[in-house]
Parts: C-alpha cells; sequence; structure tokens
C-alpha cells in the first residue's frame, strides 16, 4: 500500500514537469506554430531558476526567472519564424541546441551550488488521510498548478473568443487577417506564453525535482513534451492525462530496481522513450485522424501580403 501511493505520488510529480511544457507547446500549436526548442528553452529555464534561487533564497524567483528565460528566448524564436519566415523545424532545432550550449556554458558556476531546504509541502487534513494523503495530497503547489493550467486552458480554448480566435489563426491565419485580426502578433503572442510555460517546467525541475544544477538535466523531457501534444490530439485534458502516464513510466523504473527485479538499469532507464515511439508508431497509423485533430496550419508560414 505505502509503495503504491509512493508510486502514485512520484509519477504526478514527475508528470508535472511533462504538463506545463506540453501545455506550453499545444499553445504554441494551437496558433500553428511549431517549436521544436523545448529541449532548449527548458534547460536555459531550470539554469535560469536554479540561479534565482540560489542568489535570492525563494522558489517563487526561480519560477519567475525560468518563465522569463523561456519567454525571451521563445520571443527571437517568433521573431525569426512569424516576422522573417524562416523555417520553424530548423529554427526551432537550433534553438534547441543553442539552449543546452548556452545553458551549460553559463551553469558552470552552479554546478556545486546548493539550494535551502524547502520542506514537505502538504494540503491541510487532506495530507493526513490514509493512502490518499500520501499519493495526492503531498506535491509541491506546481503539481495542482498543472491541473488548474489544463481546466483554464480548456476554458480559454473553447468556451471564449480569444480562445476560438487563436484557433482560427491556427486553422486559417489567411481568413482570420481578413476578418481584421492582427496573426502575426497574436502567434508571437501564442509562441512567448508558451516559451514561458516551458522554461517554468525546467524551473521546477531544478528547483524542486531534482534541486540541483547538472548540464543536460532535462535529459529528453523537452521531446517527450512535444510528443506529448500529438500524443493528445492536440486537447488539454489528454496532455494532461499522457503527462501523468509518461511520468508514471517514468518513476516506475526506480520501484522495479528498489523491488529486485533483474533487469539491465539502461533496459529500465529506456522505457518512457520506448513508449514515446510505439505510441507515436500507432498514432501515425491513422492519418486520417491526425488531420482531422490537428490545428490545419501548423508549421506553414503566414505571409500578411500574399
Amino acid at each position: 500500500m505505502d509503495a503504491t501511493a509512493l508510486l502514485i505520488a512520484s509519477s504526478l510529480n514527475a508528470g508535472t514537469v511533462l504538463a506545463i511544457a506540453a501545455l506550453g507547446l499545444l499553445i504554441n500549436e494551437k496558433a500553428g506554430i511549431v517549436n521544436l526548442g523545448a529541449e532548449g528553452l527548458m534547460l536555459c529555464g531550470a539554469l535560469a531558476g536554479f540561479a534565482a534561487v540560489v542568489h535570492l533564497g525563494a522558489t517563487g524567483w526561480g519560477f519567475v526567472a525560468g518563465a522569463a528565460a523561456g519567454a525571451a528566448l521563445s520571443l527571437v524564436f517568433g521573431g525569426l519564424v512569424i516576422w522573417l519566415n524562416t523555417n520553424q523545424y530548423a529554427t526551432g532545432l537550433a534553438l534547441s541546441l543553442f539552449g543546452a550550449g548556452l545553458s551549460a556554458f553559463a551553469g558552470i558556476p552552479y554546478t556545486q551550488a546548493k539550494l535551502p531546504d524547502q520542506g514537505l509541502s502538504v494540503v491541510p487534513v487532506l495530507g493526513d488521510l490514509p493512502f490518499v494523503g500520501p499519493a495526492l495530497f503531498r506535491q509541491h503547489p506546481m503539481a495542482y498548478f498543472a491541473v488548474f493550467l489544463t481546466l483554464a486552458l480548456v476554458w480559454f480554448l473553447y468556451r471564449t473568443r480569444a480562445g476560438l480566435v487563436l484557433r482560427s489563426v491556427g486553422e486559417s491565419p489567411e481568413s482570420a487577417h481578413a476578418l481584421g485580426y492582427p496573426v502575426r502578433r497574436i502567434r508571437l503572442l501564442a509562441v512567448g506564453v508558451g516559451g514561458a510555460l516551458c522554461g517554468l517546467a525546467g524551473a521546477y525541475v531544478s528547483t524542486v525535482y531534482t534541486p540541483l544544477w547538472v548540464e543536460g538535466m532535462i535529459a529528453g523531457k523537452g521531446w517527450i513534451a512535444l510528443a506529448l501534444t500529438t500524443f493528445a490530439t492536440w486537447r488539454p485534458a489528454r496532455v494532461l492525462l499522457g503527462a501523468y502516464l509518461f511520468g508514471g513510466l517514468t518513476m516506475v523504473q526506480f520501484h522495479l530496481q528498489g523491488m529486485g527485479v533483474n533487469l539491465p538499469s539502461q533496459v529500465l532507464t529506456m522505457l518512457p522513450y520506448l513508449a514515446t515511439v510505439v505510441v507515436l508508431v500507432l498514432i501515425s497509423r491513422n492519418p486520417l485522424w491526425i488531420r482531422t485533430n490537428m490545428p490545419q496550419s501548423i508549421g506553414k508560414p503566414f505571409y500578411p501580403g500574399a
């Protein structure tokens, strides 16, 4: 019973990272922009968040710094792909490589730094319940923020005029432009918000999930978050469920090792990445289903004068 509660709690913790980043990428893609630079954004957000906590001593400042770093890099990316019409895929890959290199170089002074003890987060009363308390109600507030963000995004996209405009920009930017909407500015705003969420996810990794700084510590989570948007067919609630599923696959390796399962550690480590490949292969078997759900202008440049 205790082991199961611990597995659930650790899966939620690991899934929070993926959920926040994937929801940010979902906002990008709903506006028609594909950002393959999530890994670099998360690394820079992780470093900025860790450095802020080291110097300022408060985790909240780490989240602000991580989100700001992610937003700043994303706005540069957005300026290139939206106004200069550079290739979205090549520019995103360049951003990922740039973020990895920049964080590795700038993070050298912080490799030996330590963060102040944050203590245990417990929801009053609910956190003391048997099984349910340790499994669900002893999480960091960011875990509950991920759930709130998912619900807020569902409401925004499907219940508000602004959400309808954002989706229309991703579906048919020419039609949105003809109706008088500033397509480029809307896309840039979406890219900035999505980058901020990727940076926030990175800051959560370095300040809460594994409170330290190590070069390359995101370890592929940005790519999994990117795959989650397709896995969830661009729907926020499915992104959250998928994030918890992949979070569980990430954590089950440690529990299997603790139970004495005789498997090479490399096999257990590759489980979440293997699951990512399998899911994408299964989804790609039905291209009509993907085309029906994906934004129709995703990855396509927009020329206002055309």
